[in-house]
């Protein structure tokens, strides 16, 4: 089964209410118009309405049964002014809130924070910043993590081949040990979010010490910390992407190792082999990368790229719907 229509099935009928701060956009109103048709999430378009219904009208496009906020028109904009101000704990005045909410992506945010939007998919215009500076003020990171992440679905070009979760690839630049190993757990259940068996392996330039450097201590580091956050995973590290993914060269390398060879979960020791390492494998292996998929926070918030097109943002939308399905 298509992995789209497996998640899909999942949220079917349930309801579950997104946000979409950049309703204005064709990409994202059509992407949402479908995803209500399709009885996949009760989409919350954030704007103003009049642009938005033009833009609905000049589509042939009926959006009279969409749930449609105003910013500045927004009946319970006091009572989300004081849970923003609340919220970042005499970091903004009552005044700097106003002007703050007045923001659509700041506002969907708030929308989730305040149990009125269950997640939020923004990022087709907004740049990466802009939608994950309102998540990490506002949703902030779960217990225990101390950072947001980014992690890549890599899709293998004959779809029924193994799926495999790259992490993180879009927001870390270079991670301690703690936050490395933390990124491996929420790695692993996003693996979980999406039916595949988690087998977490640390990546370095070396396999069980076969090189050393201050870089290598960390992914040892951070394996042994992975390992006592979340023992009921498999994880191993240091490993080359080789040895992790190759039985062949498992054997000869890391032959008692219980993840080498099998590994599903990629963690890049950093986010330039991160980011190298998924785009290799989009040109090069032909595999499709879905994401990013921010991982560690409370409640899901999802970016799109700005050169995103109306499919995209209708299957990143079933992601969060998802992620706000397993809570």
């Amino acid at each position: 089964m298509d992995m789209f229509t497996s998640l899909s099935q999942k949220i079917e009928g349930k309801g579950l209410k997104i946000a979409f701060p950049e309703a204005n956009d064709r990409r994202v109103l059509g992407a949402a118009i479908r995803l209500k048709t399709d009885n996949l999430v009760e989409p919350i378009l954030i704007g103003d309405p009049a642009e938005i219904k033009e833009l609905a009208e000049a589509n042939n496009w009926v959006i009279d049964q969409f749930i449609i906020y105003d910013p500045n028109n927004y009946e319970l904009f006091d009572e989300m002014v004081a849970s923003f101000v609340e919220r970042r704990k005499g970091k903004a005045t009552e005044e700097k809130a106003r002007e703050l909410l007045r923001d659509k992506a700041y506002f969907g945010t708030m929308l989730v924070h305040m149990d009125i939007a269950d997640g939020l998919v923004c990022g087709a215009v907004y740049a990466t910043g802009d939608t994950v500076r309102p998540a990490l003020q506002i949703i902030k990171t779960k217990p225990g993590v101390s950072r947001t992440s980014g992690a890549f679905i890599m899709v293998p070009p004959q779809r029924d081949g193994q799926k495999l979760v790259f992490s993180d690839c879009a927001i870390n630049i270079k991670p301690d040990a703690q936050a490395l190993a933390e990124i491996a757990v929420e790695s692993a259940k996003t693996a979980e979010l999406f039916d595949i068996e988690p087998r977490v392996a640390l990546l370095s330039f070396s396999s069980h010490g076969s090189g050393s450097s201050e870089d290598v201590d960390r992914v040892v580091e951070a394996t042994r910390i992975a390992k006592e956050l979340a023992p009921q995973y498999e994880i191993d590290g240091e490993l080359q992407f080789d040895a992790a993914y190759s039985e062949v060269v498992a054997k000869q390398k890391v032959p008692n190792s219980t993840v080498a060879g099998r590994a599903t979960v990629y963690v890049f020791p950093e986010i330039q082999s991160g980011n190298l390492g998924y785009k290799i494998a989009q040109r090069l292996g032909n595999y499709q990368a879905v994401g990013p998929i921010l991982q560690g926070l409370n409640k899901p918030v999802s970016d799109l790229s700005r050169g995103c097109v109306e499919e995209d943002v209708y299957n990143v939308t079933i992601i969060t719907a998802n992620q706000a399905l397993q809570g």
